[in-house]
């Protein structure tokens, strides 16, 4: 299966301002490219790329004061299968972890693990049997507490705020199923990428989604509790403790958004290029 990916995004700056960017393709899916990136800043300006604290592609550039855009295009071959289902993925003891993934056990700036939401993990989870199960009934949880509400989305809700509002965007929905996982002493990582509508039906309008993964049976496992269904296309662009540490773009100054177009969506033979 052949996956064309993209976004064109600008803003108005009063000022030159510096720009750091977490929108290029992760490192672990270059293999994939069969179209590489077009990665364009308009008005053309240099553009130097960098690899932050988490293995993520990051550009930085310095724009002019105006509008400015940001704009990339790629075709990438996916295997085209829903994500893998482990259930007899285990959950490994705290001691036995490699060292890699103890950073993703602890809080972070949206995943607020020392504060009521324990004793909400020691009702509903305690009980569950450990492993892949455990997760996914953390997903559940949260996929049935929370209300989607695109219209309702904020840049600063914690997970404990998301459990007391119940309403949220994917971020959010992802926050708390971290938040939970680690107080479960389950290494859980954030990440953010494409996800289009294949195999489901279109649900307008386009964006860049959140997801988390999970280090069971030795490997690092996908879980959506937004979707809490397996998905076909996943394309990371990022992953962090949450979402603080992968910020599409990040404006050293002010600035107002002006355009946010995504697009993700299988290349069917014959389409134009």
């Amino acid at each position: 299966m052949i996956i064309r990916a993209g976004y064109e995004i600008s803003f108005d700056y009063p000022e030159p301002t510096a720009v750091v960017l977490t929108l290029l393709l992760h490192p672990s899916r270059l293999a994939d490219v069969r179209k590489p990136e077009s990665f364009q800043v308009l008005p053309a300006t240099s553009v130097s790329e960098y690899t932050d604290l988490y293995g993520n592609r990051c550009a930085r550039v310095f724009v002019n004061p105006g509008r400015t855009a940001f704009r990339n295009d790629l075709l990438l071959e996916d295997n085209g299968l829903p994500d893998p289902q482990i259930w007899d993925a285990r959950q490994h003891d705290v001691q036995d972890l490699p060292d890699h993934t103890l950073v993703y056990l602890l809080a972070s700036r949206y995943c607020d693990i020392d504060s009521d939401l324990r004793e909400v993990a020691k009702r509903n989870f305690y009980g569950t049997p450990t492993g892949w199960p455990r997760v996914q009934a953390i997903c559940d949880f949260v996929n049935r507490h929370i209300r989607f509400d695109y219209m309702l989305a904020r840049s600063n809700r914690s997970a404990l705020e998301t459990f007391h509002e119940s309403v949220g965007v994917c971020r959010d929905y992802t926050h708390l199923a971290i938040a939970f996982c680690r107080i479960m002493n389950i290494p859980a990582r954030y990440c953010t990428g494409y996800l289009g509508d294949i195999g489901v039906p279109e649900v307008p309008p386009m964006d860049f989604s959140a997801w988390f993964e999970v280090y069971l049976g030795g490997q690092w496992r996908t879980f959506d509790a937004r979707n809490n269904t397996p998905r076909i296309g996943r394309i990371l662009i990022g992953r962090g403790r949450d979402a603080a540490d992968v910020p599409l773009t990040t404006s050293f100054g002010l600035n107002q958004l002006a355009v946010f177009n995504v697009w993700t969506y299988e290349e069917r033979a014959g389409a134009a290029p």
